[in-house]
């Protein structure tokens, strides 16, 4: 014990010294901006790379059961596959035309394909990294899915990584239409169970049944239109008795997400901004 305190008597004015070092370098990057988004970009930098480095060491170890899974995925669609061809016969022409409009629906947009590196779905708010960035052409506000539907939209890029806000986040608000229906509303998640979400404010005239799909609106410039959310489970009166709230049961697995895309918006924000031009072009006439 003496010996601890006689080395801490000699070398005291050391460690005042990286006290303060310490101390100044805190203040320094938390009251200037400029210092401070210098410091948030390279601990970003450094960070996802250190969680792309973990989630690739455990994807190399869960490959066995991977192959299996994508073996077994394999022998489904090949019987699958048999079986649509025995049932195709004189609709051959429809579907190679339904399947084109598909296609040119697609055309439009460029997909950036990026991996999950960090993801949780156990909190109230929660946040999503992935390994694509501003040098591959990720932005803010581009909208991310996935195979089986919509993830959610970039928040933060930096040089090589970006963070992403989930369905699985109480600020996310995604817009939604009951497909074939028409009738839309907005996506919100209140915590709990990850495979369930909410659609607000859908009219209370609109018709509609269990079981229906909702899918994106395509009315910001965030997703296309028809992006798969997910299926209504169960309906609810709104608080205000004035509209109804859909359960819907999601269609992406976050859970178990690890490849996704990064939807190019360019398209759709200029679209939007034509709409936006238009419509102030006819309040201005009108106020005429």
């Amino acid at each position: 014990m003496r010996n601890l305190l006689d080395f801490l008597a000699k070398y005291n004015h050391w460690f005042i010294f990286i006290l303060l070092e310490v101390i100044s370098f805190v203040l320094l990057f938390q009251f200037n901006s400029y210092q401070g988004s210098v410091w948030f970009s390279s601990a970003n930098a450094v960070t996802g790379k250190v969680y792309e480095t973990e989630s690739e060491i455990g994807s190399y170890f869960k490959l066995s059961k991977v192959n299996q899974e994508l073996t077994q995925r394999n022998l489904y669609l090949e019987q699958r596959l048999r079986e649509l061809h025995q049932q195709i016969g004189d609709s051959i022409g429809d579907s190679i035309m339904e399947n084109s409009r598909i296609l040119k629906s697609l055309q439009p947009f460029r997909l950036i394909p990026a991996k999950v590196i960090t993801n949780s779905v156990d909190k109230h708010d929660n946040l999503m990294t992935i390994n694509k960035g501003e040098a591959d052409g990720v932005k803010k506000d581009m909208g991310v899915v996935s195979g089986n539907g919509v993830v959610g939209i970039v928040y933060l890029t930096s040089t090589h990584y970006s963070v992403v806000i989930p369905v699985l986040n109480s600020q996310s608000n995604i817009s939604c239409v009951i497909q074939g229906r028409g009738y839309f509303g907005y996506l919100h998640w209140t915590g709990g169970d990850a495979s369930q979400a909410y659609v607000d404010d859908v009219p209370r005239h609109a018709h509609f049944k269990l079981y229906d799909y909702v899918v994106t609106s395509g009315y910001s410039s965030v997703f296309p239109a028809g992006v798969m959310v997910g299926r209504i489970r169960h309906v609810y009166n709104s608080a205000d008795q004035m509209s109804y709230r859909l359960k819907v049961i999601l269609s992406t697995d976050f859970g178990k997400l690890r490849d996704v895309c990064v939807v190019d918006n360019t398209i759709m924000a200029e679209r939007l901004q034509v709409l936006r031009a238009a419509q102030d072009s006819i309040k201005t006439k009108e106020e005429k």
